[in-house]
């Protein structure tokens, strides 16, 4: 099993320490500082990898949204008959080339980095090298030390308050991250649908609360290092999905109404403006033209 790992025990090694030599200069080779910068360096060159995945993702959504009224049909149709709703429904994906579990993709790409950035940083706890993080790298990162939590370190693992506290303030941050950026794409993301029997809402409304559940459960078994991985990746994913749902929102969503509104009232204002310019124009052209015609009336010379 090491041995089939030990290709991403390299990769997550290697660029933690490549970004360490180019931030180590500035802040100290065994600052937690250098070493919280390389592990979210990690995360921006794995989520700068994943944007086609996420791109995937956005279009899969919205092809589902668009399949709604199909499936409900199905559902209806086929409503005493689950396995016989369950191959029409893949049919319908298949035809469609979409994937209802395509909003997972992004998750699921990254539990190889995240398992394997998990061993790294426990590794550094039990002086067990992996990858690159060997030698006085595993040294400075085991000295390393986030707000006076030392990165390799747990909740359940530790006696140390400043490492529970600073656990606990990252599980928060993480599960709240979580729970907005899913609630986010909810509320202005998706477009207004039936809540009765509608597969893809109550798969909405189980990650809304069930991923941030998961989150800080677990969370307690994480090293800090990795607690900071995850709360900066939620970030990324946060940011990503506010800038597509400002910027390119689904066709029928709030989000979508709101620009519409927004871009038919700057078109009216736009519309004034130019009517409004081309009034003045048309009245100063009326005053150049009268000006011309009316010329000064000479007095006539009595005899």
């Amino acid at each position: 099993m090491g041995f089939i790992l030990n290709p991403l025990y390299n990769i997550v090694s290697g660029v933690m320490v490549a970004i360490h030599k180019v931030v180590s200069p500035i802040f100290g080779a065994d600052s937690g500082v250098t070493w919280a910068i390389s592990i979210m360096g990690l995360v921006v060159l794995i989520r700068i990898i994943l944007i086609p995945l996420f791109v995937k993702q956005i279009k899969s959504q919205r092809a589902m949204t668009a399949l709604q009224p199909h499936m409900k049909e199905i559902q209806k149709k086929y409503k005493d008959d689950r396995q016989k709703q369950s191959e029409e429904m893949m049919k319908l994906y298949k035809e469609h080339k979409t994937n209802p579990l395509a909003s997972c993709f992004p998750i699921i790409a990254q539990a190889p980095i995240f398992f394997a950035l998990f061993t790294v940083l426990n590794g550094i706890a039990k002086n067990k090298p992996h990858g690159f993080l060997k030698g006085d790298y595993l040294v400075s990162a085991a000295q390393a030390k986030f707000f006076g939590a030392p990165i390799s370190e747990t909740f359940l693992g530790s006696d140390k308050v400043t490492v529970k506290i600073v656990t606990v303030l990252l599980i928060a941050f993480m599960s709240g991250t979580t729970f907005t950026t899913q609630r986010q794409l909810m509320v202005k993301g998706m477009p207004k649908m039936d809540s009765s029997n509608n597969m893809m809402l109550q798969q909405q409304k189980i990650m809304l609360y069930l991923f941030p559940i998961i989150f800080a459960v677990s969370g307690v078994n994480f090293p800090v290092g990795v607690l900071i991985y995850w709360s900066t990746t939620n970030l990324w994913t946060w940011g990503q999905q506010y800038y597509v749902i400002k910027r390119n929102p689904t066709p029928g969503s709030p989000a979508y109404e709101e620009l519409q509104r927004k871009r038919a009232h700057k078109a009216k204002l736009d519309g004034k403006s130019e009517n409004s310019t081309e009034t003045d124009s048309d009245q100063d052209q009326t005053q150049e033209v009268q000006g011309q015609r009316q010329q000064p009336k000479k007095k006539k010379k009595k005899k």
